[in-house]
């Protein structure tokens, strides 16, 4: 996918989001279907967060001029390789033990999601089109992927976006079963 594709793509899923929102009272958007696993809003919560501190900090960081933000991290390991060639996260359910660096914080409020969502859409229109000159041998490391471009942690949110797509799913079942 091109930059172009990338963000229509990313929108259109942003725009599924937030219309499932509308769905959700904020006591469901809370409920967690288990001890150590996130409720609906931790999880938009964490979709936000990793795409705004994460992914697009570290493509601005590949795309500084100067490149001292950004070390070349090196190749990208074959479980990265592999990700970016088939264009997709695996379809496989990670988890993490909680931590207070990790577990995301569960929502203030609807709206508070709502404009986080819409605020990684404008970070993502902001860097596309400095994507263009972004220089290769800029990357950051990613601990699981090995060195990524600029272009490459910007496809990393419409990925990761997706991937969790199943996530959400899963804990909608689980929300509906408990009514």
């Amino acid at each position: 996918m091109n930059t172009t594709e990338i963000l229509r793509s990313f929108e259109e899923i942003t725009e599924h989001y937030i219309q499932e929102l509308e769905g959700f009272s904020m006591e469901q958007l809370k409920q967690q279907p288990g001890e150590n696993e996130w409720s609906l809003g931790q999880m938009y919560r964490h979709l936000i967060g990793a795409a705004l501190y994460l992914q697009l900090a570290n493509a601005e960081r590949c795309l500084a001029p100067d490149g001292n933000d950004a070390v070349s991290a090196g190749e990208k390991t074959e479980v990265g390789a592999a990700i970016f060639e088939q264009g997709s996260l695996p379809p496989v359910r990670i988890q993490v033990p909680p931590s207070p660096q990790y577990t995301p914080q569960q929502p203030e409020s609807k709206e508070q999601l709502v404009e986080g969502l819409k605020s990684v859409v404008r970070r993502m229109y902001e860097i596309a089109p400095k994507l263009e000159n972004a220089p290769l041998h800029h990357t950051v490391a990613h601990p699981r992927f090995g060195g990524l471009t600029a272009e490459e942690w910007f496809k990393l949110v419409e990925m990761h976006y997706r991937h969790h797509l199943m996530q959400k799913d899963r804990l909608k079942q689980a929300l509906l079963l408990n009514t």
